[in-house]
């Protein structure tokens, strides 16, 4: 018979109970004491005030009063401008992704032809990533003037920083077996990426891409408020005349839109992946 086991320290009531917290040591202590200072510093200068937000509650109130209920009047355009606003985001997510492709080759380490290659497809990935999109609308609208085309060019930018990053990790998360036996066998470097790094990395990649196209939706809504098309100037106009019926008109056609093209990306992603 086996005998029973004693008693556990812990189950002792007059044992002390563990600390719930572990003391931090002196450098730990400092941190944090430095990153409370930080958050009191950012709350300073940013004029964070619960008083002024309070005061502003009514002015909030008033205009959502004055939004509801919506107004059709517009419909037409504002159903035109929502279906512009979608392309844009689809054919600069598509062109993004294509052309991000061959940048994530180049900046995977033990894909790219040479280390200066990899440096520098890793450096042109960061510059798209670090320069907004609304930045990039911009340039575009200087340099191909008003339009849709200027947002289309500036999602395509974003999206190549935005996919070309998760890209090139999804392929440097690949098994290497099966490269090293096709390099074995004498396949080149484009057969081995194509037979082996692109079948292994696609689930993730095409949820990455369906993510850009999420994202690229959200963001081509901003784009018409400098004039590089879609629905985001009709709201824009809206606000500035104080047509608050017909601005939330537009807020809820942009929610419809952006809910529609998660729906559908979430639908693809457990159909794909």
């Amino acid at each position: 018979m086996i005998p029973p086991a004693p008693p556990s320290a812990s189950l002792n009531p007059s044992a002390a109970p563990p600390p719930r917290f572990a003391r931090p040591d002196l450098p730990s202590f400092v941190a944090w004491v430095l990153f409370l200072g930080l958050i009191v510093s950012a709350f300073k200068g940013t004029g964070f005030s619960a008083e002024d937000f309070l005061a502003g509650l009514p002015g909030i109130a008033r205009i959502a009063g004055e939004m509801f209920p919506p107004s059709l009047e517009r419909l037409d355009k504002v159903g035109l401008a929502l279906v512009e606003t979608f392309h844009m985001a689809l054919i600069g997510t598509f062109a993004g992704v294509i052309l991000s492709l061959p940048l994530a080759v180049l900046a995977t380490r033990h894909l790219t032809p040479h280390a200066a290659l990899y440096h520098a497809a890793r450096a042109t990935i960061a510059f798209f990533r670090t320069v907004p999109d609304l930045i990039w609308a911009l340039i575009f609208v200087i340099a191909v003037g008003l339009g849709p085309f200027a947002g289309t060019l500036a999602i395509m930018i974003d999206t190549i920083g935005f996919c070309g990053r998760f890209f090139a990790e999804a392929m440097e998360e690949t098994d290497r077996a099966p490269q090293e036996a096709l390099g074995a066998i004498g396949a080149g470097r484009s057969s081995v990426i194509a037979a082996a790094v692109v079948p292994a990395a696609l689930p993730s990649m095409l949820a990455t891409s369906l993510f850009a196209l999420e994202k690229a939706t959200r963001s081509s809504v901003v784009l018409g408020l400098v004039g590089a098309g879609g629905i985001g100037i009709e709201l824009q106009v809206s606000m500035e005349l104080f047509r608050y019926a017909e601005a939330s008109t537009i807020i809820l056609a942009i929610l419809v839109l952006v809910i529609a093209v998660e729906q559908a990306g979430a639908w693809l992603r457990r159909r794909t992946i």
